[in-house]
C-alpha cells in the first residue's frame, strides 16, 4: 500500500496516563502487534474537551436512547461540553482519512455499545453508548469500528483488521480517477473476500458493477462502497469459508491428482468438523495456485486479506 493505514484510538489504549485516575489501559496488541501496520491517531475525548488529569468519575444517566454524560459524586452534567467538541475533533477526524477506530470499551466517553446507563430505577443497564463514539460512528457509518474488548474475540479481531485493510485498499482506488474499469479490477480481486462474507452482497455488487455504465460514476462508486463495507461487517462463517474454498477448489478439479484431490477434501472437511484453524486448508489452496499457476486465484485477495504475521487465521 501506498499511503500508511490511519486508525483513530483511544489515547489510554497506548498508554498515556489520561484515564480519569490518571492511569491507562496500555494494550499490547494495539501498541506492539498491529502497530507495526497502522499510523495511529490518539483521541482522549475527556481530556480533549478541556476536562483535568485527574478529574471526577463520570458516567451515563438517564435515558438509553438519549444518555447525559454526569460526574458520579456531585452530578455535573458534561453532556454538552463533550457534544460541542466532538463536532469541531470529528471535522478534524474526517481530514484524516480515517480507516478505522479502536475504542475504550465500557467508557462513559467512548465505550461503543453495551456501557452502563444509570437510569435512577434500580440496577443500570448496559444499553448505552460513549457520547463521542455514537457521535462518532453516526458520522462515519462505514468505518470500521471496535473496542479493546471486543477485539480479544478473535473472530471479532480478524474481521475488523480485515475491514481496515479492505478499506485502505478501496481508498487507493478513489484516490485516482474515478473510472469504471478500476472498480472492476478492485471487485474483481475482492470477490471471493466478499463472497466469504455475504453471498447476497456478493450478487449484488456483482450486478451493480456489471450495470455500471448505465449510471452516474459518483452513485456507482457511493453504492459500491456501502455495499462493501455492510458486507465486510458480516461475519465469515465456517460455512460460509468452507463455501468459498470449494468454490476455489473447482479452479483445480482438472489438473490435482487424485491424492491431492483427496488430500484436499480431507483439509476441508476438518476445518469444517472444527479440528484445524482457516490457515491450513487457505495455505494448501495457495500452494496448488502457485503450483498450477492459476491467475484468478493468484489476484485474490481471500488468500492474503491481511499480513501473515498478525496470525489471524490461526485462530479461527
Amino acid at each position: 500500500m501506498d499511503a500508511p493505514i490511519k486508525i483513530g484510538v483511544s489515547r489510554c489504549l497506548l498508554g498515556e496516563a489520561v484515564r480519569y485516575d490518571g492511569g491507562h489501559r496500555h494494550d499490547r496488541f494495539i501498541t506492539d502487534t498491529l502497530g507495526q501496520y497502522v499510523q495511529y491517531v490518539p483521541v482522549c475525548p475527556e481530556v480533549e474537551c478541556g476536562l483535568p488529569i485527574p478529574r471526577e468519575a463520570m458516567h451515563l444517566a438517564g435515558s438509553p436512547e438519549a444518555p447525559r454524560l454526569v460526574t458520579v459524586k456531585t452530578g455535573r452534567d458534561h453532556t454538552e461540553r463533550m457534544i460541542r467538541w466532538a463536532r469541531g475533533r470529528l471535522a478534524e477526524l474526517d481530514r484524516e482519512g480515517l480507516c478505522g477506530f479502536i475504542f475504550k470499551s465500557s467508557s462513559p466517553s467512548s465505550g461503543m455499545e453495551r456501557v452502563k446507563v444509570y437510569t435512577g430505577q434500580g440496577m443500570p443497564v448496559k444499553k448505552g453508548r460513549g457520547i463521542f463514539a455514537g457521535i462518532f460512528m453516526d458520522r462515519f457509518p462505514l468505518i470500521p469500528a471496535e473496542d479493546d474488548g471486543r477485539l480479544h474475540d478473535p473472530v471479532l479481531r480478524e474481521n475488523f483488521i480485515e475491514r481496515i485493510f479492505t478499506l485502505q485498499r478501496w481508498r487507493e482506488v478513489l484516490s485516482g480517477k474515478k473510472r469504471l474499469g478500476g472498480l472492476v479490477d478492485f471487485h474483481t480481486t475482492h470477490k471471493l473476500l466478499i463472497l466469504s462474507h455475504s453471498e447476497t452482497h456478493y450478487r449484488r455488487m456483482g450486478k451493480w458493477v456489471t450495470e455500471g455504465k448505465k449510471l452516474p460514476v459518483k452513485i456507482l462508486f457511493d453504492r459500491y462502497e456501502t455495499l462493501l463495507m455492510e458486507a465486510l461487517l458480516l461475519k465469515a462463517t465456517v460455512r460460509k469459508h468452507a463455501n468459498v474454498l470449494q468454490h476455489m477448489m473447482g479452479y483445480f478439479k482438472n489438473r490435482l491428482s487424485p491424492d491431492e484431490k483427496k488430500e484436499l477434501l480431507e483439509v476441508l472437511d476438518q476445518y469444517r468438523r472444527g479440528h484445524i484453524p482457516l490457515i491450513v486448508p487457505v495455505t494448501l489452496i495457495k500452494h496448488y495456485t502457485r503450483k498450477y499457476d492459476e491467475p484468478y486465484l493468484k489476484a485474490q485477495f481471500y488468500l492474503n486479506p491481511h499480513p501473515i504475521e498478525l496470525k489471524l487465521r490461526n485462530h479461527v
